[in-house]
């Protein structure tokens, strides 16, 4: 099996051969030597490229211009909203979190970005406010405020008035920081490390497992750990899933949904979910609803998201009554 690594680039070798020798020639200028070794050793051992497989690399570096694009104009939210709506929402989730990986690779302090809270506090502690300030700005949020919160308090306010005040800093300056850390607590943090399991893998598994085991698990879990329940069942069926209901399903929910509602849902929904649902309307009312949604103003998407929450919750209790039905792992047979 090829690794990582090595899958990226075979696809940069195929994506240079495509582009041409001129075009291929100013990327190559601007990779490391170590890379421009790599890639170029794996354009001479290429001898012939499918043609299928030339589009699908092509058309996955133009997604991943396109994303990092959106993010330059709006933000991570901004993206993925765009994405969802041009490529669906399985293809801009696969597009979004390849170029998350990508930034967090590129970002400086990459190495303590993936550092465990507390280990990371403790190591920083005894380094320089300023040098801790600067850290924190390169660092994910939340995980700066989590650090933030565990340092002494006098150093937690000497810090945040540093990260108030910093403006910009000379890379060069970054870049001289980075190398000293690195070589100080590389031996400390396990920087390969992956970050697994968590509710986003049960859910995921939760969601291909039969109703029976998916209501088991759950019943046993709000008795030992409500909040994780909770947590759970809040993630289990996302407003995207509704394209993976049955046209009767989908039609049953939607006589509980009120307009107002629904307008507010699909404001933010990608087309693929639009088209599925007023396909599943009369022509008068997908008519009126797309009308409303051309003369709506701009809207929160925090109200969006709360419209597709409560869509969800009807789509749960609809199917605890067994009025409708979600599909499951192959165990989920229907009896008629």
């Amino acid at each position: 099996m090829q690794s990582k690594e090595n899958s990226g680039i075979k696809k940069a070798a195929i994506l240079l051969i495509s582009l041409g020798p001129d075009i291929s020639a100013q990327i190559l200028r601007m990779l490391p030597d170590a890379m421009i070794q790599k890639v170029t050793y794996e354009i001479a051992n290429t001898e012939y490229v499918e043609p299928q497989e030339r589009e699908r690399i092509i058309e996955d570096f133009m997604d991943m211009a396109s994303a990092r694009e959106y993010i330059i104009d709006g933000g991570i939210d901004y993206a993925r909203n765009l994405l969802t709506k041009a490529l669906g929402t399985v293809r801009a989730k696969e597009v979004m979190d390849v170029l998350t990986q990508i930034q967090q690779r590129e970002m400086p302090f990459a190495i303590l970005r993936k550092a465990d809270t507390h280990q990371l506090a403790n190591m920083l502690s005894n380094e320089h406010p300023q040098t801790i300030a600067l850290i924190m700005c390169y660092i994910q949020p939340d995980k700066a405020a989590d650090v933030l919160s565990l340092f002494p308090h006098e150093l937690q306010t000497e810090v945040a008035e540093r990260i108030g005040v910093i403006n910009r800093t000379s890379p060069a300056v970054i870049k001289k920081i980075e190398s000293i850390l690195q070589n100080k607590f590389s031996n400390i943090i396990e920087s390969d490390a992956e970050n697994i399991g968590g509710v986003k893998t049960l859910v995921e598994i939760l969601n291909s497992v039969d109703r029976t085991t998916e209501k088991n698990i759950l019943n046993d879990l709000e008795k030992t750990q409500p909040e994780l329940a909770e947590v759970i069942k809040a993630n289990l069926f996302v407003f995207e899933d509704i394209v993976t209901l049955d046209k009767s399903s989908i039609q049953r929910v939607l006589r509980e949904v009120d307009n107002e509602q629904l307008v507010l849902a699909l404001k933010g929904a990608s087309e693929e979910v639009a088209t599925v649902v007023y396909a599943n309307l009369s022509k008068r009312a997908a008519d009126t609803v797309r009308e409303d949604i051309e003369f709506m103003g701009p809207v929160r998407l925090s109200t969006v998201e709360e419209a597709q929450h409560k869509i969800v919750g009807i789509i749960r209790r609809l199917e605890e009554a067994g009025e409708i039905v979600i599909g499951r792992g192959d165990s989920d047979s229907i009896i008629v």
